[in-house]
């Protein structure tokens, strides 16, 4: 039998390998649907790839490779058998077959007994070896075997070696000395202080200084200012701004060129005013109170509320039906997918393409975005893995005067693997901002998309940005994409104010007096206060005027240029206190079943409206030539009386008069605003300085016989916005056209990330030359733009028009709520998921794995809701 086992398996030998470290072996879960050993027809694992697959796929992977050979585990799990004879433990034959292969939750208990199978299956006969077979099988196929039955599986791998271990101690860590500068980082509002970016931005820990990193740290954009600033004063260590939680941050040490390890990085943030230990106590509070430690109280808490605890809800099963299994603090992704797969444009894209997807999906279809997707669609729509109980298990459960039954749902460890890979916060076990989750899918949706229809377009929308200058009352419009309508919440509007003043005063005296706080007060908001408020005007930081040739006071307001067929609308209950803790606003808000919108769609530019001129902001001086600026001007007229009204408020009197001048003598409450944005600056209470640099760049001949010849300066070559020639290389070195390359980094405002992602989406036709002057004047200032917006300056106002624009759909801005997530706990970094969605005409609660029918939807605390565009008809 010994040689006829040999002679079976020589040709296949040289497709048979051991598992090599770094190997990952797929034996908990299928890469085409959720099987596993447990499930009725077991599990493949290729002996060449390690992939595993179910009965239903395994086919489809030996056609495609010609692979033969293939290891089967099942484990059979059997309810143990009560008893005095009963051990404590469940007992599990053949324990060293599975020695490192996960349990599953549902059935890892005393109440289980687990005997675990495993043999080696050669195809297309279905030619099956019992294992262990060691004296009958070949030497390097009884190595192979052991070595997969006794490998971790893929994901039990990766949870105990976080990127983290990895990572060594920064030889700068214990000896950084840090400047006493008086710098205080401010728990919001960041810009790179050279080119104003607000994303990617790194925290020198020598100096304070708060600047861009280069795109290539951790795929985010930047300009590299970063890495320049090291360059010139030899400070070593930055911290990523973004990634700063209560369990550590990004560190990067320039010098060493990798990311490191800071074991001081409390004292080091806490001396430009971050309080890390601060913060862990503070979430930690907030979390334990809204869960089980707080006193007791006259009304639900928000987590009782939104989870409906005090009604036995029905669970329901079937196709749309299916939970998501809480990977450990996982409950953000689950309810993003949920709401996403319950639209019929995700359904069809993925679903419905499910076989042609899987056809032709790559031979690592684990790593495939477009195939994780169908997957994770179509076992969530199927059915099959939301079955109500067997009659028979009814009837046991009954006669034992107990109901056990649980939903078993999903486990998407390998979906969450691959979207979350790179990304520093998704690939970490810790709670995440289920907002944020959703742009990340959003944007991998559009990137793997391609050519093929791309189901986040229903999300696409244009809003209309409507600029203007206090001073000169000249406007500037702008357009941009968007996917979410950020609410701001108004607390001055609250209905129950009185109420949350008195709670205040209450709380503030019991801080005091060291006693219990009182039961916290929840702000009720009408939902048209938040709509009202998202109209109202705001006003713009840092606002250059290319009207004055100067920084004045500019206020934007937001309109809709289309309207989406699915508006996605977050409410920002979200925010930092002063002290850098992330803390949410307790809100209730009436939103509406039914919203129409159509009173805010967008108009353009209106009869009797000058426009701006297209000028760019003129090149800074260096700091020698700016005392004498004003030398050259007559002295501006200000409103006194203004200044010093604001002076008797206690503002400097220099920067009251700068207040007044940039508000265009408006009046003290718009200048007292423009102190409010600008207090802040380095350079806020300094004399007012008006900027001659355009004039100064000229020969004084030409300023003398042209008086226009400054504004011709301003549009010169040194400020044409031409697109850093080391990121232009970068780009063109991928093989990308040099005139395509500049295109895309202009339309991008340099980001190289970007720039390569509207690369792959405009691939065919170059922009008009109408759009390329667009680009070439577009201010470098992106101060006001909104912190989810995709910026694209080429998008054209008529999106048809422009092939090489992004797909927009438009229509009627009347919608119905489809669904709504609610976020329960203090900040985003602790708490708790569930959604919302309206299905068959009923709302149905999704928590982690259950699913049931919602009694009281509590659609007044949602965090993020959805609507779907209600029919002309």
């Amino acid at each position: 039998m010994a040689a006829d086992l040999g002679e079976l398996l020589v040709p296949f030998m040289p497709t048979i390998r051991v598992p090599k470290t770094g190997d990952r072996v797929f034996k908990s879960e299928c890469a085409f649907s959720y099987d596993s050993p447990e499930s009725e027809g077991g599990l493949y694992v290729c002996m060449n790839t390690f992939l595993g697959f179910g009965r239903e796929h395994v086919e489809r992977h030996y056609r495609k490779t010609g692979q033969s050979v293939y290891m089967h585990l099942k484990r059979h799990v059997k309810e143990k058998k009560t008893g005095a004879t009963s051990g404590a433990f469940p007992k599990r034959r053949n324990g060293k077959v599975f020695l490192d292969l996960e349990l599953n939750r549902d059935f890892n208990s005393e109440d289980y007994d687990f005997e675990d199978e495993a043999k080696l299956v050669i195809f297309p006969d279905h030619f099956e070896i019992a294992l262990p077979n060691i004296e009958e099988l070949p030497a390097l196929v009884t190595i192979a075997c052991d070595a997969v039955l006794n490998s971790p599986s893929a994901y039990k791998k990766q949870e105990p070696e976080s990127w983290e271990e990895d990572i060594q101690e920064s030889r700068h860590s214990r000896s950084l000395r840090q400047q006493d500068n008086g710098v205080r980082i401010r728990p919001s509002g960041w810009k790179c202080q050279k080119c104003e970016m607000r994303e990617n931005l790194w925290l020198n820990l020598t100096d304070g200084a708060v600047l861009c990193g280069k795109w290539f740290f951790d795929g985010a954009g930047g300009n590299g200012h970063a890495l320049d600033h090291y360059k010139d004063t030899n400070f070593p260590l930055a911290v990523k701004l973004e990634t700063i939680t209560p369990d550590g941050a990004d560190v990067y040490s320039f010098e060493e060129e990798e990311a490191v390890l800071d074991p001081n990085i409390s004292e080091h943030l806490s001396h430009f005013g971050i309080d890390m230990l601060q913060m862990q106590q503070r979430t930690e509070n907030g979390h334990d109170t809204d869960n089980n430690n707080s006193p007791p109280r006259s009304r639900p808490s928000e987590w009782e509320v939104i989870q409906e605890s005090g009604s036995k809800l029905k669970s329901v099963y079937g196709s749309g039906y299916t939970g998501v299994k809480n990977l450990g603090n996982s409950c953000y992704l689950g309810c993003v997918m949920q709401v996403l797969f319950s639209i019929p444009e995700f359904q069809r894209m993925y679903v419905g393409n499910l076989q042609r997807i899987y056809d032709y999906s790559p031979l690592d279809p684990s790593q495939d975005f477009a195939t994780q997707m169908a997957k994770l669609g179509y076992g969530l729509l199927s059915g099959q893995f939301s079955k109500p109980p067997m009659k028979s298990e009814l009837i046991e459960q009954v006669m034992k005067e107990e109901y056990k039954h649980q939903q078993k749902g999903l486990s998407p460890k390998m979906f969450k693997a691959l979207v979350s890979k790179g990304h520093p916060e998704f690939s970490s076990s810790r709670q995440q901002d289920a907002q944020e989750f959703l742009q990340h899918v959003i944007t991998l949706v559009e990137r793997n998309s391609g050519g093929s229809e791309n189901p986040s377009d229903v999300f696409r929308f244009l809003t209309e940005e409507r600029v203007q200058c206090c001073q000169t009352r000249r406007v500037r419009y702008n357009q941009r994409v968007d996917y979410v309508m950020q609410l701001p919440v108004p607390i001055e509007a609250a209905t129950n104010r009185e109420e949350l003043l008195a709670y205040e005063a209450k709380r503030r005296e019991a801080e005091e007096n060291q006693r219990a706080p009182p039961e916290p007060v929840r702000a009720r908001v009408p939902f048209t206060a938040c709509l009202q408020a998202f109209t109202e005007p705001d006003n713009v930081p840092d606002f250059w005027s290319s009207a004055l040739q100067a920084k004045s006071a500019g206020v934007k307001t937001s309109r809709f240029s289309s309207f989406p067929e699915y508006l996605i609308l977050q409410i920002k209950k979200f925010t930092f206190g002063v002290d850098w803790i992330p803390k949410k606003l307790d809100l209730s808000i009436d939103v509406p079943d039914f919203l129409d919108l159509n009173r805010f769609r967008a108009t353009g530019l209106q009869t009797g409206e000058e426009e701006l001129p297209n000028l760019s902001p003129p090149i800074v001086l260096p700091e020698d030539t700016r005392d004498n600026s004003m030398s050259s001007l007559d002295s501006p007229e200000i409103d006194e009386a203004a200044v010093m009204q604001l002076a008797e408020m206690g503002f400097p009197l220099e920067a009251c008069r700068k207040a007044v001048y940039y508000t265009g003598n408006m009046g003290p409450e718009m200048a007292f605003n423009w102190i409010i944005a600008h207090m802040e600056e380095p350079d806020f209470a300094e004399p007012l300085s008006l900027p001659s640099s355009t004039i100064e760049l000229l020969p004084s001949s030409a300023s003398e016989t042209d008086p226009f010849a400054a504004a011709a300066a301003a549009t010169a070559t040194p400020l044409d916005n031409s697109p850093p020639e080391e990121s232009v290389a970068i780009l063109t070195s991928m093989g990308f056209p040099r005139s395509h390359t500049i295109q895309a980094l202009r339309a991008t405002n340099n980001n190289l990330e970007r720039a390569l992602d509207w690369i792959f989406t405009h691939p065919e036709e170059e922009p008009s030359d109408a759009l390329s002057d667009m680009a070439d004047t577009e201010p470098t200032n992106q101060a006001f733009s909104s912190p989810n917006s995709h910026s694209d300056p080429t998008l054209s106002p008529d999106p048809e028009a422009d092939a090489a624009g992004p797909r927009v759909k438009d229509g009627p801005g009347r919608y119905e709520l489809l669904a709504f997530i609610s976020h329960m706990g203090a900040s985003t970094m602790s708490g708790h998921y569930v959604c919302h969605i309206k299905k068959e005409g009923r709302w149905v609660i999704y928590n982690d794995h259950k699913v049931s029918l919602s009694e009281r939807p509590p659609k007044d605390l949602g965090y993020i809701y959805f609507y779907r565009r209600l029919s002309s008809s």
